[in-house]
């Protein structure tokens, strides 16, 4: 049985009669007239009983009644959801790192995601900052990746992949000798970092400030290209995971050395609102990111 017939009682209970059905379904009253009587003849019994003023339905009528308005409530309900999901597909994302070390992977993830989901858009927040979290919470971010899980209630995270950072120094550096580095080796050499403040430079929040050590010379350099050279001449060390590093041509001059005797390792979250899970773009982003990135997982 087709939907214009469950479609046509309904109106004509709600409107009294096929006259005033006519308006509301863009039909004129013959062709809702032809649609009643051919209904009625494959169905072997009347639907309506007719009077001039009021057309009232037949116990058949009634049942066939309740069930057409029961299918046409569960269409518009699915079509109500499948328009939420699809609006739910678009939407606009800006995106920050706690450590900048992280956005050198991904430019690439989100030039994939331009291709698979062009109703995203993802907008790189390059000015990393120890206060993310805070910026999640009062909107100015929508996605945060951290290396400590927030506890706030109204945030959800999950991790995505630890990492290890390693000290990148010249093979004839006289640390290259040490088996590891710890804290007090630190001391006496030139840390080359990405940015000011320190405490958005792992080593030196989850390492060194622990052990109350200060490298006796800090440069903060943009540009990794430029730290590779200072280092690649002996004049400096980074400290950085060596995933971050495949984009770059390293010179065989290079070495990554251990930081502590059992690794500086840490833990990667990625961080949304929890308001926020129910929206289809959303969840494009984080499936695809942890797609993408899980496979660093230890």
């Amino acid at each position: 049985m087709e939907l214009k017939y469950f479609r046509l009682i309904k109106t004509i209970v709600e409107e009294g009669n096929i006259a005033n059905s006519s308006n509301r379904l863009f039909l004129t009253q013959s062709a809702l007239s032809h649609q009643l009587r051919e209904l009625e003849d494959r169905l072997g019994f009347k639907v309506f009983l007719r009077s001039r003023n009021r057309w009232q339905l037949t116990k058949e009528g009634e049942e066939l009644y309740k069930l057409g308005k029961q299918l046409l409530k569960t269409l518009e309900d699915g079509f109500n959801t499948i328009r939420q999901i699809k609006e739910g597909a678009k939407g606009t994302l800006k995106v920050s790192a706690e450590c900048q070390s992280f956005f050198h992977g991904l430019p690439a993830f989100v030039q994939k995601m331009a291709i698979l989901y062009p109703e995203i858009e993802i907008d790189l927040s390059l000015g990393a900052t120890h206060q993310t979290i805070s910026q999640i919470l009062s909107n100015e971010i929508d996605v945060a990746i951290v290396t400590t899980e927030p506890a706030s209630e109204s945030l959800f995270s999950v991790k995505v992949f630890k990492d290890e950072i390693k000290a990148v120094i010249h093979k004839e550096n006289y640390l290259n000798d040490l088996p590891y580095l710890d804290a007090s080796h630190f001391a006496d050499i030139h840390l080359l970092i990405n940015s000011f403040p320190m405490e958005n430079v792992s080593v030196y929040e989850h390492f060194l400030k622990p052990n109350r050590i200060s490298p006796k010379k800090i440069s903060a350099i943009p540009f990794t290209e430029v730290s590779l050279e200072m280092v690649r001449a002996n004049m400096g060390i980074m400290c950085l995971p060596e995933w971050t590093l495949k984009p770059f041509k390293l010179s065989e001059d290079l070495v990554f050395k251990r930081i502590g005797k059992h690794g500086l390792k840490r833990a990667h979250y990625l961080v949304i609102k929890k308001e926020q899970r129910k929206l289809g773009y959303y969840d494009n982003f984080i499936s695809n990111f942890l797609e993408d990135f899980s496979n660093l997982i230890d």
